[in-house]
């Protein structure tokens, strides 16, 4: 694609607004800009990183036999009556009336939705197990919007639900999506650790996150130095230094990034909304539920946090936005311009994503928003192109060759 036709405003400085490092370089790079505090526009680059890791979630989940689904936004009051929580949720539900002064909420999530959708459905446990997930725009009315897509009033995300006869077979799923998560975040770029949690707002009898790493987390961690056990501080109440509650090993903590979450709902939506199915026994009993979900907006958010410096952003190859970037030094140089535009064609014809700086702008003002945009592979054309010959940039391992410009499809390893 010619960069000349894709809308990337990059700036030179952040805004005043801008706390930490992955909201000033997404604002300066041309990912996000910001509607109002907690709503953002996720600009092209932005998006096709959105996409890319949508892409990665679709394929894992699809792998272990989920379906995907696509419900409202909007939620009518009665619903979230039948399951208790229209006035147990909390300031954070956003509520409005229709012109009929008719109640509804903008769904911060959908326990209430999925459950009557399935409920007229699954009347035996023949039709069980069933795992449904859907990609869509969450709303929540933060007190304190804040790190840019961190903690948002708006915001993508996935949630899946699964339904089972037992508790066993819960159990089973539950580990399944465990390690779906853990696959899709390491597709990512991204190493997570699974720490226990409360249930919170969803509610159940069992939950876990997955949480990256940083010192920008708001979440506190605690995790034992000699075994494999972490917690959530609010769910655990444990200090650094104290004994684990497992091994007896010591606790240290460390911030990190919430970017998924699993809960095993039981039956506290299935009871109360009257979803139920014939068991085995011939018995009617409530549908066994779990929930799972992914901040798709917040694991781009960490991986810019992980994945930069402060000049600029290095995507993780399968979510970045273009997979090279052709850089001819002089657009108008008639000998650059040809091997660079046969460049990017060559590497299209082979199917991979390339962005290519057609525009007339000094090449300090082209090598600056690379280093922002962050494309790990660059194609460098210059004076050498007389020679067909070009410079070829690995960002990731610093790696930095002259080489024949028919040589590129090699190099790029793609």
């Amino acid at each position: 694609m010619k960069q000349s036709l894709l809308f990337v405003p990059t700036l030179r400085d952040a805004p005043q607004d801008a706390e930490v490092r992955s909201h000033k370089l997404m604002s300066r790079a041309g990912i996000v800009k910001m509607v109002a505090a907690g709503i953002y526009t996720y600009l092209p680059l932005g998006y096709r990183v959105i996409k890319n890791i949508e892409k990665i979630i679709r394929e894992e989940l699809d792998a272990i036999g989920c379906s995907e689904l696509l419900m409202p936004a909007l939620q009518p009051r009665d619903l979230w009556e039948e399951s208790g929580r229209w006035d147990k949720y909390g300031p954070e539900l956003m509520r409005l009336q229709d012109r009929k002064e008719r109640d509804f909420c903008l769904g911060p999530t959908h326990e209430e939705i999925i459950t009557q959708a399935v409920r007229d459905y699954l009347n035996s446990y023949k039709k069980l197990p069933l795992a449904l997930y859907q990609i869509q725009t969450k709303f929540r009315d933060e007190m304190r919007p804040r790190f840019g897509l961190m903690r948002g009033r708006e915001f993508i995300m996935k949630d899946a639900y699964s339904f089972h006869e037992t508790d066993a077979e819960l159990e089973e799923w539950y580990k399944k999506f465990a390690d779906a998560y853990t696959k899709i975040f390491l597709r990512c770029g991204l190493e997570t650790r699974i720490v226990a949690s409360d249930v919170g707002q969803i509610g159940g009898s069992e939950a876990d996150e997955f949480m990256v790493m940083s010192e920008v987390g708001e979440d506190t961690i605690t995790y034992c130095m000699s075994c494999s056990y972490a917690a959530n501080q609010e769910h655990s109440g444990l200090q650094e230094g104290d004994p684990c509650p497992v091994c007896g090993g010591t606790i240290r903590e460390a911030k990190g990034i919430e970017v998924g979450n699993i809960f095993k709902l039981g039956t506290k939506y299935s009871e109360s909304m009257n979803a139920k199915v014939i068991n085995k026994d011939g018995q009617q009993v409530p549908v066994v539920m779990g929930c799972y979900g992914i901040g798709i907006s917040r694991t781009l958010m960490a991986s810019v946090e992980q994945h930069a410096t402060d000049e600029g952003i290095l995507w993780p190859d399968e979510i970045a936005p273009f997979q090279v970037h052709v850089i001819p030094v002089n657009a108008k140089d008639e000998t650059q311009w040809i091997l660079a535009n046969a460049i990017h064609d060559n590497l299209k014809a082979k199917g991979i994503d390339v962005l290519i700086d057609d525009r007339e702008e000094r090449a300090g003002v082209k090598f600056k928003d690379a280093d922002l945009i962050g494309i790990r592979r660059r194609v460098i054309v210059g004076k050498l192109a007389k020679e067909n010959k070009v410079e070829y940039i690995d960002r990731q391992s610093g790696v930095k060759n002259i080489i024949m410009g028919d040589q590129i499809l090699d190099a790029v390893g793609l």
